[in-house]
This record gives structure tokens, sequence and C-alpha cells, in this order.
């Protein structure tokens, strides 16, 4: 027997066991629940995770932390190199330390001012007193025009020289105060400058990462570290844009995990970011377990089934015998259109078209 003879006999062959597996792959509707769901894909985030970041630029000084260690609120993560802010301090320093003796100096002459100010007030009570009388007397015709001028001129003159005085005490009682504001505050200024140089942790957690090392350059865009809530995580999803109208506050999710495969875990959607992210056109909600898996990490990834509705009792079969979303195989090779409703991802409800005891087979 040639090569060719052999060959055509075992494709005959091959045939025959195929045509015969194919008509075994038959199978009939099926009553039960088929769930509507939205696909969604993710991480795993701590509770409150967030990027340490530095609010000034420098040179990486001091580590004080290690990745998984337990941190407290305040607590000092990392120390730049701050010689000019400390310069900066110390001239704020003697410069309001400067301005206390300056100051001091400043509220002797207002002390100095005061006393002038109630002189000058003393004798303006005094030609007040004097032009008042002499007033009575003139109209009495017991002083002289020359004489009464000159009562009134003295009591304008200490009049005026009254309100000078107290304009004078008034503006050196300011400029003291000006002084001592301006020193004060440059002096806050330059501290709180200086410790932005040594960066502190936001509130207490752990810290799962630090993402620079001794020496680095640091600028106000260079993440340093992650932080979050210890043994607290939530679910970060996207949704995308064409099923997020579907989406709502308070619906049951069916989580998925490459590190916990087989499984699924249960959650609950708790916020929707009312926005959409233009370049990958999606939605980000956050959703939280049920009872969550034994043990969690910061992103770690996951798929979820947001399940929208659903539907008891249904007739359905499974998705690999539906032909172009509209037509099932029965009698084998005969095409029968029907009607379908909601679909998961392994079976389709079954509106109109097929009964129950009907056999289909696969396409």
């Amino acid at each position: 027997m040639s090569f060719k003879s052999i060959l055509l006999f075992y494709l005959l062959i091959f045939s025959v066991v195929s045509c015969s597996k194919k008509s075994t792959e038959e199978t009939k509707p099926t009553l039960g629940d088929v769930t509507e769901s939205v696909y969604a894909s993710g991480v795993i985030k701590a509770d409150g995770q967030y990027t340490v970041l530095s609010t000034v630029s420098g040179t990486l000084q001091k580590v004080n932390v290690v990745a998984g260690q337990s941190i407290v609120k305040g607590q000092s993560l990392f120390e730049l190199e701050s010689e000019k802010a400390e310069l900066n301090t110390e001239n704020a320093l003697l410069a309001y330390q400067l301005s206390q003796q300056s100051n001091r100096y400043i509220q002797d002459k207002i002390s100095e001012m005061e006393m002038k100010v109630q002189s000058a007030k003393d004798k303006l009570t005094l030609d007040e007193s004097i032009y008042n009388r002499n007033k009575v007397i003139k109209n009495q015709g017991g002083i002289s025009e020359v004489d009464f001028e000159r009562v009134t001129l003295a009591y304008k003159s200490s009049k005026i020289n009254y309100e000078s005085a107290k304009k004078q005490l008034g503006q050196l009682k300011a400029q003291l105060e000006n002084d001592q504001n301006r020193n004060r505050i440059n002096l806050k200024i330059n501290q709180k400058s200086q410790s932005d140089f040594i960066v502190k942790s936001a509130f207490s957690g752990e810290l799962f990462d630090v993402l620079v090392k001794e020496g680095s350059l640091i600028t106000p865009q260079t993440p340093l570290a992650i932080i979050g809530k210890a043994g607290s995580f939530l679910l970060e999803l996207e949704v995308d844009e064409n099923d997020m109208v579907h989406v709502t506050l308070g619906q049951k999710v069916l989580v998925t995990m490459d590190s916990y495969k087989g499984q699924v875990f249960d959650a609950v959607v708790d916020k929707i970011y009312p926005i959409m992210e233009e370049r990958s056109r999606t939605f980000k909600i956050e959703a939280h377990f049920i009872k969550r898996p034994h043990k969690l990490y910061p992103n770690l990834t996951a798929e979820a089934n947001i399940i929208i509705q659903v539907k008891k009792n249904a007739i359905t079969i499974p998705k690999s015998y539906l032909i172009q979303n509209k037509y099932v195989l029965v009698n084998k090779d005969e095409k029968r259109e029907v009607k379908i409703g909601l679909s998961d991802y392994q079976k389709v409800e079954i509106l109109e078209g097929l009964k129950a005891e009907e056999t289909i087979y696969m396409p």
C-alpha cells in the first residue's frame, strides 16, 4: 500500500471519529438562575493608601524607616539636606533677637512720648481754662484785644502740640508692633521651611515600601514611600464607560484574583468617582470585601463582575451553543432563530424560539 493510500485511510478514519464525536455534543435547555453583570478590573489597595512626597527639593541624607514597619502620625520618615534652610533660620533668629533689643529702645521712646503726651494734655487743659476765663472777661471789657489774642494763640498752640504728641505716640506703638510681627513671622517662615526638610507621616498605619535610597536627589515629584492603614484593604476597580450607567452603590461584586485561583470573594460597591478618565475611557469605583481573603497585599490584581440583576427560573442554554447571538442548531443541522434575554459568561437566557424539552447541538 502506498504512502498516499495509508494517509487517505487515516484521514477517513479521523473524519468518521470526528463526526461521531460531534454528534454526541448535544444538550437541552435548563431551568435556573441567570445573572447579568458588568465586568471590571483593578487592584487591591490599602485603605487610605497614599504616596509620600516631599514639599522641597534636596539630597536625601537619611532614611529613618524600613518597608513593613508600623508608623505613627507625625513620625519622621526621611531627612533631606537642609544646611541652607538652617542658615536662613539662624539669620531670622538673629534678626528677631536684634529686633527685641531695638524694640526695648522703642519701648523706652514710647514711655518718654507718653510722658510728653500727658504734659501736653496738662498744658492744654490749663491754657483752655485760661482761654475760657479771658473770653468771659473780654465780653465784659476787662482785657485788651491784644492780650486776648495772646491767650487764644497759646490755647491753639497747646491743642496742636497735644494732637501732635498723640500722633507720634501712635506711630511709635505701630512701629513697635509691626517690627515685632514682621520678625516673628519671618522666623516662623524659616523654621517651617527648615522643618519641611524632614518628611513626616500624615497618619498612623503601615509603611508598605520605601522607593528611594540615601544620597538620591529628591524633588516634590519624587515618590518616597507608600503608606496605608494596616490590615484594611479595598478594591479599586475600573469600569468601561459603556457599562457605567448600570453601576450603583450597594451592588454585589464577585471578585477573583490570580493569588487565589479558583476562589470567588463577595464584595459591595461603596464609592463611585463621578468623572471619567479620558485616556482609558473608564470610571473608577471602590468596593469593600464582605469577607476578605486571609492575606492581602497592596497592588494585587483583581477581576470582578458587578451584579446588575438576577433572574430566577429562566430557560437557559450554554453560551457556546448560540450562533451569531440569535441562532441554535436543532435536528443536528437545522438553524433556528431564537430571542435571547440576560446572559453571563457561561449561560444565556432563551425568551422565544426554543422549548425546554428540545435538544440542541454544538455548532
